[in-house]
C-alpha cells in the first residue's frame, strides 16, 4: 500500500480552505486536516491579524494548536496551505511546522495571498527548520503539474 498525501491547512478568511479542496479533488488519494488554534487568537481585521502574527513570531510565542494529526508516518507527502502575512506563512502555520519536526517525507506549501508573495517560500523553508521543503504552489498556479513535480 503506497502512502498517501496529507493537505493541511489554516485559513483565516475561508479562501485556502477552498484551495485545500480543490487540491484535494485535483490529486486524488490525499487527507485533509484543518490547522486550528483557539477561538479569539486573531482579529477580524486583516491588517490587525497580520501584526499580532508578525509578534507572535517575533516573540517565539506561536499560538497553539487545537488538535493534532494522528499518525503521521502514514504520509509520505505534506502539504501545509495558509495565507500570506507580512510576506512570510501565519504564525498558525509556522505551530504546525514545529509539531510536525521530525517528519522524513516531503512538505510543500500552497498559499493564498492579497498580492506579495515574493519572499513566502523562503520564510515557510525558514520556518520549516529540518523538514524537507520542495516547491509551493501559489493560489493561481496549475495543481497537477505542481503535484506532478513534486511527489516522491
Amino acid at each position: 500500500m503506497s502512502k498517501k498525501t496529507l493537505i493541511a491547512y489554516y485559513s483565516w478568511s475561508g479562501r485556502t480552505k477552498r484551495l485545500a479542496e480543490k487540491i484535494a479533488a485535483v490529486i486524488g488519494d490525499s487527507d485533509i486536516f484543518e490547522i486550528k488554534v483557539p477561538a479569539g487568537t486573531f482579529s477580524q481585521d486583516m491588517y490587525e491579524t497580520s501584526d499580532i502574527a508578525t509578534k507572535q513570531i517575533k516573540d517565539h510565542n506561536l499560538p497553539k494548536l487545537t488538535d493534532q494529526v494522528n499518525n503521521l508516518n502514514d504520509y509520505q507527502t505534506i502539504l501545509v496551505g495558509g495565507p500570506v502575512w507580512s510576506n512570510a506563512p501565519s504564525s498558525s502555520v509556522d505551530s504546525f511546522l514545529q509539531v510536525i519536526q521530525g517528519f522524513q517525507g516531503t512538505v510543500a506549501p500552497f498559499y493564498t495571498d492579497a498580492g506579495s508573495f515574493d519572499k513566502y517560500e523562503g520564510n515557510f523553508a525558514d520556518m520549516a527548520g529540518s523538514l524537507h521543503v520542495v516547491e509551493g504552489l501559489e493560489a493561481d498556479d496549475d495543481i497537477q503539474s505542481w503535484f506532478d513535480r513534486i511527489k516522491n
